[in-house]
């Protein structure tokens, strides 16, 4: 029984199955015999249906469907479907759609996959791939690996058109965009840099048609409330708008025409004046062009941003290959071909080459590793014997031809050779002389597996018998040599005991994966066996250096007392980290401490425990929160600076405030938490271009902050230790040093000192936690606990409510980034 390798891609909105057996290559098509499936899922009364019928029926009542989900991915927004008891998460919706396709399969074909890649977008974090392989796992498909979507779109390309040379891969899908720019050589390809924008796809586009024409247009020709689109009434209608938006879109692809039309049969619903409603809205290109280019302006933003990455300017690339649904609008092409002034090909169908892709480069996975690495490139057999022979061999290539060399461990006898012969075609390399380091060249014949045997004879023309004597060579549709990380990783570190947290980077965005390392940390404080104390590995996603807490969380590796049985983990024993990111990025850790015998692994992939559960249907108030935090901070910045990213912080923050407080759209405010993590991006580079002002700046306002409401409160000795620190600041400044930080860091936690002993500050404290309910993912747990502060209030009983207030604070999401860290780093940086 040979073997199968299974692609999918799991798209926003539409998905697809390939297989492979290392010579062909063959996509399945959906019932109704379509190369894609649509991402919808829709439950009647009697039955539950996924794709094409289900995405139809979703346009009517949307009540019933889930669609668009996967941008809700690594979060637990919940999926209310009317009629089911309970909601489904993103994962269990994403599943659906992975045993539909998986479904297809015939089941002789299922039984012959030894493993499946999933496609995720390059931009996906570390939250989004836990949730993507656990979709699967709900699913039940096997054995399962992760890899970027612009990655298998690098792959399919390479196989459909050999050829040397840099080329750009733009896929737009339904939801995300993809940058890939790759280069090729020979049939091999080293993917040099990937980048692009979570939330920017085609289903943006169908909004900004509902939005801008057919909206205006109903409220010019009906007499519809004032606020239909949150009327419970017309929900309906702009649900069945969407979906014909999309319809006109495409037509508008293929015929240069289009409509977006709803008959009156079709809507079913009336105006305030008893008029039956229907649509009936031209869509030209000109429009749709009109509508669609801020969005166009920022893909190509995010492609000249990756080739600047990599120190490519246009000339250097030969051609951008257009993938996804939407590049199959003529308009998308040519912009993004003039604009960036490099030729435009369509190399691929651009609605399945991810999945086929995905599905060679499942032929590529050893699937018998856990770690799902990449099948070894060379061979070598033993061929024993009273020669002592071996030989080593490439054992995959893209190329027609391999080599084998021969390997002597002693003298060879004169006039001795050596022959090998194709056991598929008859080729045969005839009767070569034998001795260390021969070589030959041998035939590939055919895609997939080449087997071949050796033969040895002696000087007589006597064969000579060998214990090992046939290989196997694959000649691979196409072969990538490394894949670069799409974001940095790192770990939170001391730069010193008692110093500032500083990231000590396990991979860079860019570097090339598959990764392994170790890094070398000291224990910052005292752990005992049995105890409750820990120390904490806590990783983050992104590149911003200072503040830390910037980044994306990602997660946390913790070592407590329970884990260990006896002894101490003292402070100041070595902590080894050793570390493994796979070619999807994801990260496998373990901690080794000698000083109790014990290694500490980190299981399951890293997720942050807090933003993974966040409700983004329930959001709204929580991004305003952090979207107004961050504009605060930019108009103190702009007020000493200027910079242009200022203003492109500027813009990202305006989108994220134009969100409403009581926002219900979990994909609006997803989009608009995006964009507060853009904008601080931004703002960290800023702060690197302008550092001296800055830190001038955050000094000043934490002095400012301590003459206005803490010195009064401090005693003589804190009031002389903050002054010092502030001497040693305003040195740290005029010297650039590191130290700035640290004493920063303690000048505020001298405020924070004082000001928890003064009972007003405390109860303050308590009043604020007591109005933010959206800072809390527990409600049942954070009312209980506002019970029990209040009534502390009332009887005065501060150390109740110093308590009280002690475990909101810990219990709360961050402002910082959703990050869930509670604790400061505690291991210190070897």
């Amino acid at each position: 029984m040979s073997a199968v390798y299974a692609g999918i891609d799991l798209g926003t909105t539409n998905s697809a199955i390939c297989t492979y057996d290392g010579a062909e290559l063959r996509l399945w098509k959906s019932p109704e015999q379509n190369d894609v499936t649509p991402s919808a899922i829709y439950y009647d009364r009697r039955a539950r249906y996924v794709g094409r019928r289900a995405y139809d029926m979703a346009a009517r009542d949307r009540d019933r469907a889930a669609v668009l989900f996967k941008r809700l991915m690594g979060t637990s927004t919940p999926i209310r479907i009317a009629g089911l008891e309970a909601p489904l998460t993103p994962e269990e919706c994403s599943a659906e759609i992975l045993r539909t396709l998986f479904g297809y399969l015939p089941a002789e074909v299922r039984e012959q996959v030894q493993g499946t890649v999933i496609t995720v977008p390059a931009a996906f974090n570390q939250m989004q791939k836990d949730a993507t392989l656990r979709a699967a796992e709900l699913a039940g498909i096997g054995a399962v690996a992760l890899m970027q979507e612009p990655v298998a779109a690098v792959m399919s390309v390479m196989r459909a058109r050999a050829g040397n040379g840099v080329f750009i891969v733009y896929d737009l899908g339904g939801g995300t965009l993809d940058v890939a720019i790759a280069e090729g050589i020979d049939g091999r390809v080293s993917l040099l840099a990937h980048g692009g924008i979570e939330m920017c796809g085609g289903r943006d586009w169908d909004r900004l048609i509902s939005q801008n024409l057919v909206r205006p247009w109903l409220e010019r020709t009906f007499a519809l409330p004032e606020n239909a689109v949150a009327d419970p009434a017309y929900r309906t209608l702009f649900a069945v708008i969407d979906h014909a938006a999309e319809r006109a879109k495409i037509e508008l692809a293929t015929r240069g025409e289009a409509a977006v039309s709803l008959s009156e049969a079709e809507v079913r619903l009336q105006d305030a004046n008893g008029a039956d409603l229907y649509v009936e809205v031209p869509l030209t290109t000109g429009e749709l062009d009109a509508l669609i280019e801020g969005k166009l302006r920022d893909s190509i933003a995010a492609v000249r941003e990756t080739m600047a990455g990599v120190g490519l300017n246009p000339p250097d690339v030969d051609r951008i290959v257009f993938v996804g649904g939407p590049t199959q609008y003529r308009t998308v092409r040519d912009k993004v071909a003039f604009e960036l002034g490099i030729a435009g090909a369509l190399d691929v169908d651009p609605m399945t080459a991810v999945a086929e892709g995905a599905a060679v480069f499942a032929e590529s996975v050893d699937w018998s590793s856990a770690r799902r690495g990449r099948k070894a490139a060379r061979g070598s057999v033993d061929g024993g014997g009273a020669l002592a022979l071996s030989f080593s061999y490439i054992a995959r290539t893209p190329d027609p031809r391999s080599k084998l060399l021969v390997k002597a461990g002693g003298a060879l006898p004169a006039g001795a050779e050596f022959q090998v012969d194709s056991l598929e075609t008859g080729w045969s390399s005839g009767r070569q002389p034998l001795r260390d380091g021969a070589t030959v060249e041998l035939s590939l014949a055919r895609p997939g597996d080449n087997h071949f045997k050796m033969f040895v004879f002696d000087a007589a023309g006597m064969p000579v018998e060998l214990a090992a004597d046939r290989i196997t060579i694959a000649r691979t549709a196409a072969a990538v040599d490394s894949i670069p990380a799409s974001h940095s990783l790192g770990v939170e570190a001391l730069d010193r005991l008692g110093g500032r947290p500083q990231l000590t980077w396990l991979v860079r965005a860019g570097d090339p994966l598959p990764k392994k390392g170790q890094l070398r940390f000291h224990a910052a404080e005292s752990v005992r066996a049995g105890s409750q104390a820990s120390l904490q590995f806590k990783l983050w996603e992104g590149e911003i250096v200072s503040p830390v807490g910037d980044n994306r969380f990602i997660g946390v590796l913790k070592i407590t007392g329970q884990d260990f049985e006896s002894g101490v983990i003292a402070q100041g024993a070595e902590l080894l980290c050793d570390y493994e990111i796979a070619d999807s990025g994801n990260i496998a850790m373990e901690v080794s401490v000698p000083s109790v015998g014990g290694t500490f692994r980190s299981g399951h992939s890293f997720y942050s425990a807090v933003e993974a559960h966040v409700d983004y249907s329930a959001a709204g108030r929580l991004v305003a929160d952090e979207a107004e935090r961050q504009q605060e901070r930019l108009d103190a910045i702009a007020a000493k600076v200027d910079d242009p990213l200022l203003q492109q912080a500027r813009g990202k923050l305006d989108e994220a405030l134009a969100l409403p407080a009581d926002e219900t759209d979990p994909e609006k405010a997803k989009q608009a938490m995006d964009r507060v993590h853009e904008a601080k991006r931004l703002l960290a580079g800023v702060r690197s271009r302008h550092l001296k002002a800055i830190r001038k700046m955050e000094l000043d306002g934490c002095v400012a902050f301590f003459e206005r409401h803490v010195r009064e409160h401090a005693r003589p000795s804190e009031q002389s230790q903050f002054d010092n620190a502030v001497r040693s600041a305003q040195r740290a400044i005029e010297l650039n040093d590191a130290a700035f930080e640290n004493y920063l860091e303690e000048m505020r936690g001298r405020n924070w000192e004082v000001l928890w002993r003064q009972d007003s500050f405390v109860l303050g404290r308590f009043r604020w936690l007591q109005d933010a309910p959206h800072l809390f993912l527990d409600q049942g747990e954070y009312r209980a606990l506002c019970a029990r502060g209040a009534a502390a209030a009332r009887a005065d009983d501060m150390a109740t409510l110093r308590e009280v207030v002690n475990l909101l604070e810990m219990r709360r999401i961050r402002s910082g980034d959703l990050d869930a860290a509670d604790a400061g780093a505690n291991i210190v940086v070897a």
